[in-house]
């Protein structure tokens, strides 16, 4: 807990419904968030990612279960009294105040010197690209400068954590690329601890140290962007993240960290450490779209037929039917890679570097 910038333990919220029938919103969740690391829930609606934040700022109050910062408990403790600062969906800013007003609110709340409240909104204003804006009120604002001026006003608190409630829905897509990538640049400069509610997974891939991904109330999984896309867990959990495929496997034979597996009629080694079933238990291989080799008419490879082809522009998806199973398979590139029309018969093959084995 000592390197540990928030810690979760045992945390259960337990809300009534209007027919004050109990609903368990999170469910014994733990995890801890070590000091400058941004992590972010992930997690379909629903799912008490939201909840979670909100208990960690103080706006809820768990049912079970206790919320560490820096060591300290605060699980019982109201939002004024915890070190963090939320940068809220809505942005909540003062529409009545200017740019630099806003952002001054905290510090002249809590009566810091004038000169020193100047010198940090400055550079803060610098440090989010605001430096010239002020005077000007958030009517006057567009959608990311806004989210600018609540982020410039978190960090004004200097906090021990940063909260994130999923700050960039309110954004287009091209703006919410921008800003997240301005969001990681400025948490990385500032070094703080940083936890990030979103149900977007792209956004969390590009964002996060790690992921904790959510359903139901409980904790599927928690690891780097990388760990989750490549080695899930479970079935939600490659479901979730990203497009993915589930190939029926027979497990052969397991030596140390390789397992033989026949799929699709074929002998197929992974290596696979911590893998700990038996020789003939039934499995599914994990198989992304983007991991499959295509190729039309005879030849070596799994034969297949093209039952539906979807050109997208930076690449075309197709859904081919080996035996009775749909395969997804991405293309990139088609300009060059060229379409394979539906009906067409052709070959797929993939590395075995490429699946991932989960059991039922």
């Amino acid at each position: 807990m000592a390197d540990s910038g928030v810690d979760v333990k045992n945390v259960s919220k337990i809300f009534e419904d209007k027919t004050r029938k109990s609903v368990v919103a999170v469910d014994d969740v733990s995890f801890s968030v070590s000091k400058g690391e941004l992590v972010t829930l992930l997690g379909p609606s629903g799912c008490g990612k939201t909840t979670i934040l909100r208990m960690i700022g103080g706006f809820e109050l768990p049912s079970k279960g206790d919320i560490f910062i820096d060591g300290k408990s605060v699980g019982m403790l109201p939002p004024n009294r915890r070190n963090t600062s939320m940068v809220f969906q809505s942005y909540a800013l003062f529409p009545h105040m200017s740019v630099y007003n806003n952002i001054a609110y905290g510090p002249r709340l809590k009566k810091h010197p004038r000169g020193e409240t100047d010198r940090k909104v400055r550079e803060l204003m610098a440090a989010v690209g605001l430096g010239d804006m002020g005077d000007r009120s958030p009517a006057q604002l567009s959608g990311g400068q806004q989210q600018r001026v609540a982020l410039a006003r978190a960090l004004i608190n200097e906090p021990s954590v940063l909260l994130f409630d999923e700050p960039l829905s309110n954004l287009d897509v091209k703006l919410r690329v921008q800003m997240r990538e301005e969001i990681r640049r400025i948490q990385r400069k500032v070094g703080i601890t940083s936890i990030y509610v979103t149900h977007d997974q792209e956004e969390a891939v590009c964002i996060s140290d790690r992921i904790i991904l959510m359903n139901e109330g409980i904790i599927e999984q928690i690891g780097t962007p990388r760990e989750i896309y490549e080695k899930p867990d479970n079935r939600f959990v490659a479901g979730f993240f990203g497009k993915v495929n589930f190939l029926p496997a027979q497990i052969i034979g397991v030596s140390g960290s390789e397992v033989t597996a026949d799929i699709l009629g074929r002998r197929f080694t992974v290596n696979q450490p911590g893998f700990v079933e038996k020789p003939g238990c039934r499995a599914e291989a994990v198989l992304r779209p983007e991991a499959v080799t295509l190729v039309s008419g005879a030849g070596s490879g799994i034969p297949a037929v093209v039952a539906r082809e979807i050109y997208m522009g930076n690449d075309v998806e197709y859904t081919v039917r080996a035996g009775e199973l749909d395969i997804l398979i991405s293309v990139r590139n088609p300009k060059v890679a060229g379409l394979i029309p539906e009906g067409a018969d052709v070959r797929l093959s993939f590395d075995p570097a490429s699946l991932h084995l989960i059991t039922y």
